[in-house]
């Protein structure tokens, strides 16, 4: 590197000057989707190289009014199934040409996300994501006034303005509550999520109907609010008693590790022997022999091309109608779960 250059910013036109080339072939080279030549690549590639120059996407969304900036917003990090989310999201977005700003936020509508959401926006954005984040009417608004989509993940909201994107959690309920009644299960507990998300209404609610189609009610019910010590406090209230279920469905994998913790370690009880354990999500440990969990699967892969696509469509036309997606998933069986005794 030329000594000289390494105590200023190098810009494009000294690139363009080195490689022998106009400063318009640079950005081109430097601009995802843009045409340059194999040749012109490789030159201007070498100069930068040498000159140790980078493109300032900040000044370049200033003169093409484009951020290619998406604001990627999570809850529940510590539940499995979102940082592979998160992984296939923003690899998938930067395979279109987009950073991906990640900001972390509570699972409510309250002023938590409200803060978040108003820092995003500040970034300018051209495209939100949330990822089991619901989101306030006013932010909405504000949203649809600025022509910003906003695409929800793993979650739905009654707002027609916002596509969104989930598993078909009332079949995924349903077909679990079919499964314990296949088995024999009588006796059978439930324990929720957090009772503001529609992934919880849906998948209790299918649950319940999977079971009543059976002749079967729920016998116990405790919230576990996706939070493992929660779900393993819910675990030790539900099963301490004689009275206590043949078989649990717990709402998430997440919360659905944390019982059988519970169960085997606190109770001394057997999995499936004593209690039959199934969650929701299928994430890579549920297969691990530790666990063996009887689980819904969640088409994560499809979800991810689903909603990075109706994002990409109301980018390039924001009169796109909102796109909305319930995907089947698959009940994947285990050893988690087995026929009732006798």
């Amino acid at each position: 590197m030329d000594g000289g250059l390494m105590a200023r910013k190098v810009t494009s036109l000294q690139v363009a000057e080195r490689a022998g080339v106009s400063q318009s072939a640079v950005s081109r080279v430097f601009t995802r989707g843009a045409s340059a030549s194999p040749a012109t690549v490789a030159k201007v590639k070498k100069a930068a190289a040498e000159l140790g120059y980078r493109p300032n996407a900040m000044a370049r969304a200033m003169i093409t009014g484009k951020s290619r900036m998406i604001g990627l917003v999570v809850a529940y990090l510590e539940n499995q199934f979102y940082p592979e989310a998160v992984e296939r999201l923003s690899n998938a977005l930067q395979e279109r040409g987009y950073h991906v700003l990640m900001f972390m936020a509570s699972p409510t509508a309250g002023d938590d996300v409200q803060s978040v959401m108003e820092e995003i926006l500040d970034h300018q954005v051209e495209g939100i994501v949330l990822a089991s984040v619901s989101m306030s009417s006013s932010l909405s608004t504000r949203c649809a006034e600025h022509g910003i989509p906003v695409v929800l993940f793993n979650r739905e909201q009654d707002d027609p303005r916002m596509s969104a994107v989930t598993t078909n959690n009332y079949g995924g309920g349903f077909a679990i509550g079919t499964h314990f009644a296949e088995l024999g299960h009588s006796r059978i507990g439930y324990i929720a999520g957090f009772e503001g998300a529609s992934t919880q209404r849906d998948r209790e609610q299918g649950f319940r109907d999977g079971l009543a189609s059976a002749g079967l009610d729920l016998s116990a019910r405790e919230v576990g609010n996706f939070i493992y010590a929660d779900a393993r406090a819910a675990a030790l209230e539900m099963c301490a008693g004689t009275d206590r279920p043949e078989a649990i469905f717990v709402c998430n994998d997440h919360m659905a590790f944390a019982v059988m913790d519970a169960l085997r370690f606190k109770l001394g009880l057997r999995v499936p022997e004593d209690i039959s354990v199934a969650g929701f999500d299928d994430v890579p440990i549920a297969a691990w022999p530790a666990y063996d969990l009887t689980s819904y699967r969640q088409p994560i892969n499809r979800m991810v091309a689903q909603t990075v696509e109706a994002l990409m469509q109301r980018i390039e036309d924001p009169t796109r109608p909102a796109h909305r997606a319930k995907l089947e998933g698959a009940l994947i069986q285990r050893g988690s779960t087995a026929p009732a005794k006798g």
